[in-house]
């Protein structure tokens, strides 16, 4: 593998590693903050926990977009993509098209086909860390729920600024004990 498409390869699985699934731990805490009745549902039933764990990753989806080069000619949506062209896959869009997902803007924890969104990406370009971070998050909140903690938003989220990440750069919450 040459050295730089290395280096991209390696920056790619650091990120996903870290900001994206820290940050969609800290937009999970959003969402719930913002949507208390999803948090009263998870509470009243525990077995919502994974579609909670896909839910957060589509909302908050923490990869804004990546950027690819088309190998061949091809027409998507009435474009014509020309063959060494650049572009752009808008993973916050395709979360948010209401041409596919009920009420895209809601949060909801026991939505019909959960694992149906795009945060990973897709096809051969789909996330190699995707199982990691649904575990991660999977632990999270289940260490949560068994502890019966009260988190408690307290202030605006403060937005990282980056036209790549969608990530929160500080949130202020309380623990309610």
């Amino acid at each position: 593998m040459p050295l730089r498409e290395f280096m991209g390869t390696l920056g790619l699985l650091i990120v996903g590693g870290n900001d994206t699934t820290r940050n969609t731990m800290s937009g999970g805490l959003l969402a719930l903050h913002r949507h208390p009745d999803q948090w009263a549902k998870l509470r009243e039933n525990p077995a919502l926990l994974p579609g909670l764990v896909q839910e957060t990753i589509r909302w908050q989806t923490p990869v804004i977009h990546m950027r690819r080069t088309a190998r061949e000619d091809a027409e998507l949506g009435g474009q014509r993509i020309r063959a060494g062209d650049k572009v752009v896959m808008w993973y916050v869009s395709g979360n948010r098209d209401e041409e596919v997902i009920d009420d895209p803007e809601g949060f909801v924890i026991d939505r019909p086909r959960s694992r149906h969104h795009l945060s990973f990406g897709s096809g051969i370009h789909r996330c190699v860390g995707d199982r990691l971070a649904e575990l991660q998050l999977q632990i999270l909140w289940e260490e949560i729920l068994k502890r019966d903690l009260e988190i408690e938003v307290v202030g605006p989220p403060v937005r990282a600024y980056s036209n790549f990440l969608r990530g929160i750069k500080s949130l202020p919450v309380r623990i309610v004990t």
